[in-house]
């Protein structure tokens, strides 16, 4: 919820109590006579005119009501300190794309006097919807009002909301003052994930999750590496010899779980996506991510979204990879916020995604590819070598184009995939990611089959 500090009815209109230069503020008043008011102003002054060289006393004071009557108002106006706050609660402010944001107003009248008419707008980005614009009538002192609007984009990004904006008027319509609160917010669409079905997957280490292997630090009673005693440490795991020599209570180590990793690699490449809107083959690619992201995060692996400039999502740990049992839900929320801004690369190859995971130990690899060529389909098989298992999601530009079924192109480079070791899919246009992540699981290649989802003779479920 974010806050605006007070608007004054007159004076500067800089917040606060309003203390400004009066020339200033009289010229801010003046220049927002309403086109009644300078209608009013001109015909007084026309007439004022017309009498003095007619010589009509009558038409002299039509002349004056109508020229006064407009300054009378921006004086009125100007003099009246109607202090009110403004504050904006958004809510959620995270939302998948084609989903609704409710936006809240609240107006709070903190002066003595009451309002007149208040008009009330809040900038929001076009993709988000029309600008909402509210007539508030007359708010008394100490009052409060309230209003909401909804918000809603089919293309996910950050979108600022703000600044919110008030227009006072005076009785007559002669003029209007505007005033800028200065609190702004921010709605951040992130990309549509769908559920995927579990399968057995695995990365660097089993028994986490699907599963994971725990490790002693310790080699032996001599190698013992103690800390110092926590409230509500086990008393028997103190270290005794350590506890005399340090002179405070120390105690062993715990037994260290090794959690499964896994890389997602989304290939942003412009070169490699034609098209632009909700439903071009790039967004399809980085649903996909997010879906495999969220979905992993919840099986327990510690994860990493890498893109082909070599660059990780910002926050991780110091390995590189985020989603401790602790902070799934705020990796998650990391994750999510960088691919609700990921755009395309100005990158022709994945060169750089390469030399980030050559010789790693990255556990299980999954790519979300776009238009592969020949060198480059090299470059993405050669990327099997450092992981223990790899799936691939192609999207070929022609076969989103067309609508058709794949390309013989697009058919080789699936095959040189599989010949590397990848479980390599070819996704059609439209297509659905739970369907196509069960057809990995399903495909009885011998690679994939034997050592992404479970070893070979088990169940292969």
């Amino acid at each position: 919820m974010s806050a605006g500090g007070p608007a004054d009815g007159g004076g500067d209109g800089r917040g606060g109590d309003g203390r400004g230069g009066d020339e200033s503020g009289v010229k801010a008043a003046l220049s927002g006579l309403t086109t009644r008011g300078r209608s009013f102003l001109a015909a007084g002054v026309a007439a004022a005119v017309c009498a003095y060289v007619l010589g009509q006393s009558d038409l002299l004071r039509v002349g004056l009501l109508l020229a006064v009557l407009p300054l009378v108002s921006v004086i009125v106006l100007y003099r009246t300190r109607h202090r009110v706050t403004g504050s904006r609660a958004l809510a959620p402010t995270r939302v998948p794309a084609g989903s609704e944001a409710r936006v809240r107003l609240r107006i709070d009248n903190v002066s003595r006097l009451a309002t007149g008419l208040l008009m009330l707008q809040d900038h929001v980005p076009y993709v988000l919807g029309p600008r909402p614009r509210f007539v508030l009538d007359r708010v008394e002192a100490g009052g409060r009002r309230e209003v909401a609007y909804r918000v809603r984009s089919d293309l996910r990004g950050t979108y600022p909301l703000g600044p919110l904006q008030l227009r006072l008027t005076d009785p007559f319509g002669m003029c209007e003052l505007t005033r800028s609160f200065s609190a702004f917010d921010t709605l951040t669409v992130i990309p549509r994930t769908e559920p995927l079905p579990p399968v057995r997957l695995t990365g660097d280490a089993s028994g986490y999750g699907e599963g994971r292997r725990r490790s002693l630090a310790l080699a032996g009673d001599d190698d013992v590496i103690p800390r110092a005693y926590r409230y509500g440490d086990d008393l028997r795991r103190v270290h005794w010899r350590s506890t005399a020599r340090h002179g405070e209570l120390m105690v062993r180590r715990e037994e260290q779980p090794q959690r499964a990793r896994c890389t997602v690699l989304l290939d942003t490449r412009s070169i490699a996506y034609p098209g632009v809107g909700p439903d071009a083959p790039f967004e399809w690619a980085v649903s996909g991510a997010a879906s495999v992201l969220l979905h992993i995060l919840e099986r327990g692996f510690a994860v990493r979204l890498l893109t082909d400039t070599g660059s990780s999502a910002p926050g991780e740990g110091l390995d590189g990879f985020a989603g401790s049992p602790q902070e799934s839900a705020d990796s998650a929320g990391l994750l999510m916020d960088t691919l609700a801004a990921v755009d395309h690369s100005e990158g022709e190859d994945l060169s750089r995604a390469h030399d980030v995971l050559r010789g790693g130990k990255e556990g299980l690899l999954v790519a979300f590819f776009g238009d592969l060529d020949e060198e480059q389909a090299a470059v993405a098989a050669r990327m099997r070598q450092g992981s223990g298992a790899a799936v691939a999601f192609v999207l070929d530009g022609e076969t989103w184009a067309s609508g058709g079924a794949s390309q013989g192109a697009v058919r080789d480079r699936i095959r040189r995939l599989r010949e590397a070791g990848w479980c390599a899919v070819a996704v059609p246009p439209g297509a659905s990611l739970p369907a196509l992540w069960q057809q990995a699981d399903q495909q009885q290649g011998e690679v994939f089959g034997g050592a992404v989802y479970g070893s070979k003779g088990g169940d292969g479920s």
